[in-house]
């Protein structure tokens, strides 16, 4: 059996460098840039992460590319989005209504 290369021996996900050397992650960013969150401190808006998305699920998720979009395109969005969310939320609604008079009649 021939002898292995230790600079062959290591993996994509290995923290060691070929020589041995533990690999050590540097924060990159400085702790003003990042927001601080205290419990029962002020708010916070995520007004960069775009708005909810109610699917037709039920489930919730936000636009991928909201930050990518001009100021009309926001607008427009917002409009569609917040008709469509209120027939959804409505749907939603219903469905726990109907399930809890299936229960009780049970």
């Amino acid at each position: 059996m021939a002898a292995q290369n230790p600079d062959t021996n290591s993996t994509p996900n290995d923290p060691h460098t070929p020589s041995g050397e533990r690999l050590l992650l540097t924060d990159t960013h400085s702790e003003s840039e990042t927001p601080q969150l205290q419990t029962g401190g002020p708010a916070v808006k995520f007004e960069d992460l775009g708005p909810m998305v109610v699917n037709s699920d039920g489930t919730l998720s936000r636009i991928a590319n909201w930050s990518g979009m001009t100021e009309p395109e926001k607008e427009r969005t917002l409009r569609v989005l917040s008709a469509r969310n209120k027939i959804r939320l409505a749907n939603e609604e219903q469905k726990l209504k109907d399930s809890a008079e299936r229960q009780e009649s049970s």
